[in-house]
């Protein structure tokens, strides 16, 4: 079995699969054949775009009631995670939501489609974060629950998970074509042949490239650049929440003595290696300036990533129904390292007939569409 891309996706999928054929050999007393997992990342490094540039926020509150579900069950697998290793992946910070009085309606809609949420004045808000302007927040909601994710320890852990598990992880290997007969899959990379008898398409920004490499239909994924800063800031409480925008003009958080500011822009843009515009990063720094008393000074560095959609923003994870053989895991959107473990696990149940079950997700809404 064959896995193209080697962000989180791609990485907790290998690990899971690994280790849950690993399971079923021992189950069966050696009467089952061990599969061979192999995973392709064609930069020299693993996670290193969309994955390796995430703010790495884990929120209930983020996207649809679909993606709640699979972050709540992803919350329970990084629990356990982090038990087995001795080293916490999860560390709070609650998530402030905040609305002016033109915006009202929408974190009311928020509100009712989340119960992590509660609603607060803005007082309250001011009290989690004491530079919030009065004139930013009318009404605010909170998510107390929500966490940072150390995801360079989390991918750490699957990559170490995946090959003590028997799984080969390759860089540097780029897919160039690929061709299915009755043997299963033919693919050509630029380091040589391989054969699979399934390939899962995790490639990320690349996801609709790969699957036109295979000869499959793309998906009409959409690809939208995200900017982020790091400004330095004077009176920064690293305590403070991640304060994010209803209307989604901005949203910030302390980071490293500075603050991590975002403009939460959506830019649509072709799969490549994403670089900050000036104009975003200025914006960034203007919109958080308007919303807090702070005076933000020096860009200390900033950078973009890739967030991968499907049309309409939940993740594609399951069998293409056109090509045998092929498996999709990918528009994890800007989610993914929230959402990665719970679909990993659900993704290896599927792809080796095992039954696994994510309480308050609906399988259909997934499927390759």
């Amino acid at each position: 079995m064959a896995i193209i891309g080697g962000g989180i996706a791609g990485l907790a999928l290998a690990a899971e699969l690994a280790e849950l054929d690993g399971r079923l050999v021992e189950r069966s007393g050696g009467a089952r054949p061990e599969r061979r997992i192999v995973l392709l990342e064609r930069e020299n490094q693993f996670a290193y775009h969309t994955t390796g540039r995430s703010i790495a926020a884990f929120a209930e509150s983020l996207g649809s009631p679909q993606l709640h579900a699979v972050t709540r069950a992803s919350r329970t697998i990084l629990d356990t995670l982090g038990a087995e290793s001795g080293t916490s992946l999860l560390r709070t910070r609650p998530v402030v939501w905040v609305a002016d009085e033109a915006r009202l309606d929408r974190l009311n809609r928020l509100l009712t489609g989340n119960p992590a949420l509660r609603a607060v004045d803005s007082a309250a808000a001011q009290t989690l974060c004491p530079v919030l302007r009065e004139s930013a927040v009318a009404r605010a909601a909170v998510e107390r629950t929500a966490q940072d994710v150390d995801v360079e320890a989390l991918q750490q852990q699957y990559r170490n998970r995946a090959t003590a598990a028997g799984a080969v992880l390759r860089t540097a290997i780029g897919l160039e074509t690929g061709t299915r007969d009755a043997d299963g899959w033919h693919l050509t990379t630029d380091r040589g042949e391989l054969r699979a008898g399934r390939v899962v398409n995790a490639a990320g920004p690349w996801a609709d490239a790969v699957a036109g490499r295979l000869g499959a239909t793309p998906a009409g994924l959409t690809n939208l650049r995200r900017t982020v800063a790091i400004v330095s800031a004077e009176r920064i409480g690293p305590a403070w929440p991640l304060v994010m925008d209803v209307g989604e003009r901005f949203y910030f958080r302390p980071e490293r003595g500075g603050l991590l500011v975002s403009p939460a822009d959506e830019t649509p843009s072709p799969p490549t290696d994403a670089v900050a515009v000036p104009r975003d990063v200025g914006l960034a720094v203007e919109r958080a300036t308007a919303a807090t008393t702070l005076r933000l000074q020096r860009v200390r560095t900033s950078w973009a990533g890739l967030r991968t959609f499907a049309r309409d923003r939940d993740p594609i994870v399951g069998p293409d129904p056109r090509h045998e053989g092929l498996y999709w895991f990918a528009a994890l959107g800007g989610t993914g390292i929230q959402t990665a473990p719970a679909l990993a696990r659900l993704a290896a149940a599927q792809l080796l007939d095992e039954p696994y079950e994510i309480p308050g997700l609906r399988l259909e809404t997934l499927l390759p569409r």
